[in-house]
């Protein structure tokens, strides 16, 4: 009943909006096949787009995060259950078991107020067992980005597209995500990154030791093919000027109709 009820709400709320954007193609998909929209208001936009100027191209890890004789994962986002915090960690323990270079960092607030949340007693726990490194939170995300050899988000939350997997790509780092709404369409898996099972910390770790089985080039030629894949795809300007075009059309049937 909740379902349909929320359905219902969302067709009368879009009923007179003459365009509904979405960030990926799932949404779209779902809100045409359940005539929630119709298919002439229907715009597919990628994401928010991502700044290419401000992040750039990183090779090798730099900065005071990287460590040079570890392979570095990084997980950066809300720390919630959904994100896929608890399959990193499950991972990341596996992994530590049987290689000895390999880090795995954790960035993001402690979101304390959403029943969702990762306690800060959890985070100690894990920092206490030497799985991973927790940075805190930053309203900067460049220099974590540019310490890591691979940024690594197992979310199963109903992702728009995620914002730090297009600026990892964007700064040509190769990507650990999942194969679900959302956050598979920042990867071509194989080639820009890998994709893994949702709610799967066995394959989350396999994908995450061929990772850190491949060469140092192998990383940086999957991270350089992301930024490609970024600046085709994920451009804000491709964005911004999306929507400017859309309001000017809308601004000019305005006036007409005046």
């Amino acid at each position: 009943p909740l379902t349909h009820l929320v359905k219902w709400l969302y067709r009368l709320s879009m009923l007179q909006a003459p365009y509904v954007f979405f960030q990926n193609k799932d949404d779209l998909e779902f809100f045409l096949e359940n005539k929630l929209v119709k298919p002439s208001q229907a715009i597919l936009v990628p994401g928010s787009g991502v700044d290419l100027i401000r992040f750039k191209i990183t090779l090798r890890a730099t900065g005071p995060y990287a460590s040079p004789d570890c392979v570095t994962f990084l997980l950066l986002a809300r720390l919630l259950w959904e994100k896929g915090v608890g399959e990193y960690i499950d991972a990341a323990r596996h992994l530590k078991k049987k290689h000895k270079n390999v880090r795995f960092l954790l960035l993001g607030q402690l979101d304390v107020a959403n029943p969702a949340a990762i306690t800060k007693a959890k985070i100690e726990q894990w920092q206490s067992e030497e799985i991973i490194d927790y940075l805190g939170k930053t309203d900067d995300v460049r220099p974590y980005i540019e310490a890591a050899d691979c940024i690594v988000l197992p979310s199963y939350y109903r992702e728009g597209t995620p914002r730090s997997l297009l600026e990892a790509a964007a700064s040509a780092k190769p990507i650990i995500t999942t194969d679900s709404i959302g956050c598979r369409d920042t990867v071509e898996n194989g080639v820009t990154g890998l994709l893994c099972e949702p709610r799967n910390a066995e394959d989350l770790a396999d994908k995450m030791e061929k990772m850190l089985m491949m060469s140092e080039d192998q990383r940086q030629t999957m991270g350089l093919k992301g930024r490609v894949k970024m600046e085709q795809e994920f451009d804000e300007r491709i964005v911004i000027e999306k929507y400017l075009t859309i309001i000017n059309e809308l601004n000019r049937s305005e006036y007409r109709s005046k």
